[in-house]
């Protein structure tokens, strides 16, 4: 008898084969159960983790916000004149696209907010070798998008004048990212921005806007007089990257902030279980909107989005 028919003649063990049964019966009790029963613990710890930073970081930003309430000054400085003293990856970045290393970037926060939101960004891009970043403080008490929207182009003017540069970057949280949107698309500000990247902006509005007693809510609303302007058709030639979360708990329906207009040239990036404010500390999100900025990198995550929609509509 061979080594494997004697294996197979093995009983057993008494408590096994009792054990057996109930597997099988577990097994058919679970076949029964419905998919989305089945997840729901996987989907809740997710969510549970997703809370979870998200509050860290509110603790976090509340703990910074103080120092950001202070405009900061206008003077933009960028001492790199030799490569020798520099980091790798600032010199990596400025024989890659030196256009882009010293092109300024434009931050603009969110509601009620200022610029200290940029803290964990504005250091990942200097790292990333970027030396000319700026923030609009604009006033917690704006109560028009138009008008924030204006004050945008002053600040941009200003910073091409400083440095010299002709475009700038600009990069937005939220209903920043709306402001940037308004002006370059409705007041002719794509001739000073190459590229806009947002990040959790409502572009089609938000349901939870109607929940805020501010005037400037009214206009993030679905279907608002901004939101049906910015829906017109336009000849804008700046570039959008929307980045958007699929657990945004602020920006409902999460696809709103996906930025969805045949007229504009739109690079979309979904990512998973980040929260609203999450958004400016996520790792792979900060680096996202480095990796955004510079040409090479802009047309590798377009041409990683087209294989997306092409695996998706596949599928369907």
């Amino acid at each position: 008898m061979s080594v494997c028919e004697r294996m197979a003649s093995i009983e057993p063990p008494a408590a096994l084969q009792l054990a057996r049964p109930a597997a099988e019966g577990a097994a058919d009790l679970l076949a029964g159960v419905p998919a989305w029963a089945r997840n729901a613990p996987v989907i809740a710890s997710r969510h549970a983790i997703s809370a979870i930073k998200e509050l860290a970081w509110l603790a976090a930003h509340v703990a910074l916000y103080p120092a950001g309430v202070i405009a900061e000054r206008h003077e933009i400085h960028d001492p790199r004149h030799r490569l020798d003293p520099l980091s790798p990856a600032t010199r990596g970045l400025l024989l890659a696209d030196i256009a882009a290393s010293g092109t300024p970037i434009v931050l603009l926060h969110g509601i009620v907010d200022n610029r200290s939101a940029f803290a964990v960004l504005r250091r990942t891009l200097r790292r990333r070798g970027y030396g000319r970043i700026t923030t609009v403080n604009y006033s917690m008490l704006t109560s028009d998008v138009r008008t924030a929207a204006a004050a945008l182009a002053r600040h941009v003017e200003r910073v091409c004048s400083q440095t010299g540069y002709e475009q700038v970057f600009l990069v937005g949280h939220s209903l920043g990212g709306i402001i940037a949107r308004y002006y370059v698309q409705r007041l002719g500000g794509d001739e000073r921005v190459n590229t806009v990247i947002t990040l959790g902006s409502p572009h089609a509005g938000t349901q939870t806007a109607r929940l805020l007693p501010l005037k400037v809510a009214r206009q993030l609303r679905p279907g608002s007089d901004l939101m049906v302007e910015l829906a017109m058709p336009t000849s804008c030639t700046s570039r959008f990257v929307a980045i958007y979360s699929d657990r945004d708990e602020v920006v409902l329906p999460n696809r709103s902030a996906s930025l969805e207009h045949p007229d504009l040239v739109v690079t979309r990036v979904r990512v998973h279980g980040v929260g609203h404010l999450s958004l400016l500390v996520d790792r792979d999100v900060v680096h996202t909107v480095a990796d955004a900025l510079t040409e090479r990198m802009a047309a590798d995550l377009a041409c990683a989005q087209q294989i997306d929609a092409t695996s998706a509509s596949s599928h369907s």
